[in-house]
């Protein structure tokens, strides 16, 4: 192993969240589909969400992201290919039916995924495993998303807010995301912005390349959805003077 070894924290860490964030989708998925149709709904998004675990898994285990030479590294195509699927996906058919099926509270509050990974990248980066500007001893921010996001959550659940909050706090929490990837990809071996001894080097092996591939998807996802129900809660209140809210619903 090219990087030293993670303790096992970190070995589960990122796998279990990889794989509760997939059950999130799957969940909010089967919610869209009518009842006689659920089912096959479901098969429908565990097959689609299998598909960003088994091609990042293949490509790592193959060696194949590792690989740099003329041309943009292959991570860097996987990356750029999962985010504008992700993309695509938030602002099409699908992308609307979860944002109008799946509770407001429950938009806000999936992104608390965020603290437990933070706290898993912490330990990678005292393991030495990852580079420390990575970790929130570092440039990574993104453990405040984590935490407001079970916090917002709630109050959601409870009780009406002002739709401006909610907007802030996903346009915050979008900026934090872009904060971290961008160094993250800074660290890249290729590029190494931070120094040749602090390269981000472990997301290119299995299991860590799910970090990447699936748990930075999910988080912009989830920051998307919510930008697209606060649009079509902004669309239905037209009455004159109303105080802009958010609806738990």
């Amino acid at each position: 192993m090219p990087f030293p070894a993670p303790s096992l924290p970190v070995w589960v860490g990122i796998p279990a969240l990889a794989a509760w964030v997939a059950a999130l989708f799957v969940a909010g998925v089967s919610r869209t589909a009518a009842a006689e149709r659920r089912r096959a709904t479901t098969l429908a998004a565990i097959a689609g969400v299998s598909a960003p675990f088994a091609l990042s898994f293949a490509l790592a285990l193959s060696g194949v992201l590792s690989r740099s030479g003329h041309g943009p590294p292959p991570m860097l195509l996987m990356m750029a290919a999962l985010a504008m699927t992700t993309i695509m996906v938030a602002f099409g058919p699908l992308g609307a039916r979860l944002a109008g099926a799946v509770p407001l509270w429950a938009l806000v509050g999936a992104q608390s995924f965020r603290l437990p990974l933070e706290l898993v990248l912490w330990r990678a980066a005292r393991d030495g495993t990852m580079p420390v500007q990575m970790s929130l001893e570092g440039r990574n921010f993104d453990i405040l998303t984590g935490s407001t996001a079970l916090a917002l959550a709630i109050v959601l659940y409870r009780r009406d807010v002002p739709r401006g909050w909610v907007l802030a706090w996903n346009v915050l929490g979008s900026l934090l995301l872009a904060n971290i990837v961008g160094v993250a990809m800074a660290s890249l071996p290729w590029i190494a912005a931070f120094g040749p001894d602090r390269v981000n080097e472990w997301v290119l092996h299995f299991p860590f390349v799910w970090l990447p591939a699936v748990l930075v998807p999910a988080a912009l996802l989830g920051h998307l959805l919510v930008f697209v129900r606060l649009r079509a809660l902004a669309a239905r209140e037209q009455r004159p003077g109303a105080a802009p809210r958010a609806s738990r619903a």
